[in-house]
């Protein structure tokens, strides 16, 4: 058995690798950030150094 402890945020525009434990989840999806998993209201990106998402 694996046990994933890290993953891609869900959003599919952010190349964030998020830590199963403290990702935001919503939908069963887990994301890196609130901006992510809520589909980038008005466009607010994740904020991470070196991510440019935008949804």
């Amino acid at each position: 058995m694996v046990n994933v402890t890290e993953q891609k945020c869900a959003c599919a525009d952010c190349v964030c690798i998020v830590k199963v434990q403290d990702a935001i989840k919503k939908h069963g999806h887990n994301y890196c950030s609130d901006a992510c998993a809520e589909g980038h209201p008005k466009g607010s990106g994740c904020q991470h150094d070196g991510c440019a998402c935008h949804g």
